[in-house]
């Protein structure tokens, strides 16, 4: 896969100009005040069994997110260790759900409790009941609602991702104080957007080749993957609805949500990415409000990253800012 976007000594200079969309900071609190508005009880359980596991303790959790719908999440953490744990709050990537809890065993491994959030629509296990008007959009997510930022998709995933945050504070075991949040490609987005919204609640994100970060210009220049859902929309219908549509997307951008996020942050980019352009990723690190902020470049990467050799880099720099678990 050869390079496709700017040049590694332009990229670190690109500093896009995105006004914030009118109401943003108000559109926010009203659609997490309307989530926890309808609040319910956690559900979790004991499910290690099932799995055969012995080192790793599993739990089924299921706990409110959008409009009070229940959102499936693995629990994950290392057996007899004592807590309270911190905690690595994982994000999927784009049609996919939170899987089975050993494809999820890292971070136990390594002595961090791992609430592992099913998206909703995508995952198995978490139905999308606001799927939207079916003449409204293509295939996949990216388009559904995109007519208004109250019906559309990311609103309520992000919703979701966010009152994942609110359920660490109720799940025994976990220090609250101590939450990162991670993912990769929509996983990253996600966990960026959770960084600019839940504020100081998270200790950490690491957002991986982050995706949803500056809608326009990602589906102006992408060859593949699901920005490609936005073209094909705006193809199929009236030039008209090209300016609303991006009027929608603002609302979900992560270059906004980076402006309002202030715990470290560990980016990651990959400069070959044909699905998650290398500008796209540094439009959102170069406005992130965090003093502490961190990229890794993976020179040759396509939208894998770094693959098996970014972990080790992960827990590295976890470690450096006192978020390990104790020994």
């Amino acid at each position: 896969m050869p390079l496709t976007d700017l040049g590694a000594d332009e990229l670190v200079y690109f500093r896009p100009e995105l006004p914030d969309p009118t109401g943003f900071d108000d559109f926010w609190r009203r659609t997490l005040a309307e989530a926890r508005s309808r609040d319910g009880a956690i559900k979790v359980e004991r499910v290690t069994a099932q799995h055969m596991l012995r080192t790793v303790e599993v739990e089924d959790v299921r706990f409110p997110g959008w409009n009070g719908e229940p959102v499936a999440a693995w629990l994950l953490r290392p057996r007899d260790a004592p807590g309270p744990l911190p905690v690595v709050i994982t994000y999927i990537g784009y049609g996919g759900g939170r899987g089975l809890p050993t494809d999820h065993l890292l971070w136990s491994a390594a002595g961090y409790a791992q609430l592992v959030v099913d998206s909703r629509g995508q995952g198995h296990d978490t139905p999308d009941r606001g799927l939207g008007d079916g003449t409204q959009w293509v295939e996949g997510f990216m388009t559904r609602g995109i007519d208004s930022p109250d019906d559309y998709y990311y609103r309520r995933l992000i919703t979701d991702c966010v009152r994942a945050v609110d359920a660490v504070a109720q799940l025994p075991g976990l220090d609250s104080r101590r939450i990162v949040v991670a993912g990769g490609s929509q996983g990253g987005g996600l966990a960026l957007a959770v960084a600019g919204l839940a504020g100081d609640r998270v200790a950490a994100a690491m957002p991986d080749v982050p995706f949803l970060c500056h809608f326009r210009h990602a589906t102006a220049i992408c060859g593949e993957g699901p920005y490609q859902e936005i073209a094909k929309y705006l193809r199929w219908h009236s030039r008209h609805r090209v300016e609303p549509a991006f009027d929608t997307l603002d609302y979900f951008d992560g270059v906004h949500f980076a402006r309002r996020a202030t715990a470290p942050t560990l980016f990651s980019v990959a400069l070959m990415d044909p699905v998650c352009p290398p500008s796209t990723v540094y439009a959102a690190f170069n406005r992130y409000a965090g003093a502490d902020r961190t990229m890794t470049v993976w020179p040759f990467g396509d939208h894998g990253g770094g693959l098996g050799s970014n972990p080790p880099v992960q827990l590295d720099w976890l470690r450096e800012r006192g978020l390990a678990p104790e020994l």
